[in-house]
């Protein structure tokens, strides 16, 4: 910089497609809005390449051109703050909550970056806060991402046992059901992954991650069907139906709360069961580790319509709508199977003795009490009133999730 009262650069030979403009750009971004920068240099035409960089800019320039030595400009800087490019979008600040909306202008820009003028606009359904925030995402997230764990190393897939074979047969039943029901819990949110507007990137890391999560446990779950060398069992068509309303639930909210709040937090119970239950070290360690997991996936869906339902407390109408929909919708179907149920009976009975069964029976009438007291208690959480919450909680699905 030349010591004179307006700041000079002299860029010499070097052109602006030689790093000349980074010296130029740099020197402007120390100035003020309409603060004057001259520069001068001898590489050829580098003032008509100046020139037309500052009109896309946005910034000022004049070429002062001398019979008796090269030609030399003056730069005003845009009326900008920070030096964005004319007409650039902020989107946002980097250290701060996101905003309330995000627009479609802002693409797949990071969050407080600058994005320029003319960007492609990209239409993601889900662009408001509300339809899908959590105050606690960023901190889930990092949960999340800390407790990934490796199927083939966190499982001791070696581990010495021998069952009887209608025990056998109950575990391989019982984790065919778990199959489909993951199979769902990962293509939920799946469906919404792509709709989510990266402005809100806790949340798109967040729906990612549980994606991974349900992908392990499908993956658990057909390993240990299949270790001692069964096939999958038996599928319903009442339990394909009830996960088939996971699918047409309108909006994310919705969808979460069917899935993550009533859903997936009676999973935990189930999961529960199956570890205190195991007949194996196997099983007992899967129960184990999809347990941990599904816990997020409920801590996230409580967080986001805890915050939905404090920006729109009427919101929990169309909740409450969602679940009453989803219990007509399912009224001709038969619920959990036969097959299922009987398979949970005797994993809690551990032989098929009088006693044993009618022991087990009583642990799986147990865990289906543990279940709906867990979703009467969630409901209350999310501000329904007691007689309303235990009214709602009765009308889950009794396929569990």
């Amino acid at each position: 910089m030349a010591a004179s009262s307006t700041p000079t650069i002299d860029i010499e030979s070097l052109g602006l497609e030689q790093g000349a403009l980074l010296l130029i750009r740099r020197a402007l971004a120390e100035l003020p809005a309409g603060a004057v920068l001259r520069v001068q240099g001898t590489a050829p035409a580098w003032e008509l390449h100046l020139e037309a960089w500052c009109r896309q800019q946005g910034h000022g320039i004049q070429i002062l051109r001398d019979a008796s030595g090269p030609p030399q400009a003056r730069i005003t800087r845009a009326m900008q703050a920070e030096g964005r490019w004319h007409g650039a979008q902020r989107t946002g600040e980097a250290a701060q909550d996101p905003a309330a909306e995000a627009l479609a202008g802002w693409g797949l820009a990071a969050r407080g970056a600058t994005v320029e003028a003319g960007s492609p606009p990209f239409a993601f359904a889900l662009h408001r806060r509300n339809e899908l925030w959590a105050a606690t995402a960023g901190e889930l997230y990092a949960q999340a991402a800390a407790a990934q764990w490796d199927p083939a190393t966190a499982v001791d897939w070696d581990a010495a046992f021998e069952l009887p074979p209608p025990v056998e047969a109950a575990v391989v039943q019982v984790m065919t059901y778990l199959i489909e029901n993951e199979n769902a819990a990962l293509l939920v949110p799946a469906r919404h992954l792509g709709q989510v507007h990266p402005h809100y990137r806790e949340v798109l890391q967040l729906l990612a991650l549980q994606c991974a999560d349900e992908a392990r446990h499908i993956e658990v779950f057909t390993r240990r069907a299949t270790l001692r060398g069964a096939r999958p069992a038996l599928s319903t068509a009442g339990g394909q139906a009830s996960l088939q309303t996971l699918f047409e639930a309108p909006d994310f909210s919705i969808a979460t709360f069917l899935l993550s709040v009533l859903g997936e937090g009676s999973f935990i119970n189930l999961l529960n069961f199956l570890h205190a239950h195991a007949p194996d070290p196997v099983t007992r360690q899967i129960a184990r580790l999809a347990a941990r997991d599904e816990a997020r996936h409920v801590a996230f869906g409580m967080a986001h319509l805890e915050y939905r339902l404090a920006e729109e407390p009427d919101y929990q109408i169309r909740l409450r709508n969602a679940i009453e929909q989803r219990y007509d919708a399912l009224a001709h179907t038969a619920g959990l199977n036969e097959e299922v149920f009987d398979a949970l009976v005797l994993l809690a009975a551990g032989e098929l003795t009088l006693p044993a069964v009618q022991r087990g029976h009583e642990a799986v009438q147990q865990l289906q009490r543990d279940m709906a007291s867990g979703r009467r208690a969630r409901l209350g959480r999310l501000g329904f009133e007691r007689a309303e919450a235990d009214r709602l909680a009765d009308l889950h699905t009794r396929n569990f999730m």
